[in-house]
């Protein structure tokens, strides 16, 4: 959030391959509801203050919230 706070342009942030591939493999073993978690996960980098996020997810989140 420090570094959003401070910034004179936007803050991106990207989830990387391996919360990727954690979060899809429990979605896949049905240990998590998936569209909650990957909500959840882009939500809180908007929190830390990214103003764009880049995501293996934004496919499937278009669908989701369409």
């Amino acid at each position: 959030r420090a570094a959003a706070d401070i910034s004179p342009v936007p803050v991106a942030a990207y989830q990387v391959s391996g919360e990727y591939s954690m979060i899809a493999a429990a979605g896949e073993k049905g240990w998590i509801d998936l569209p909650t978690v990957v909500l959840e996960s882009l939500a809180g980098i908007r929190r830390a203050g990214a103003d764009i996020v880049l995501t293996y997810w934004a496919v499937d989140v278009a669908r989701w919230l369409s």
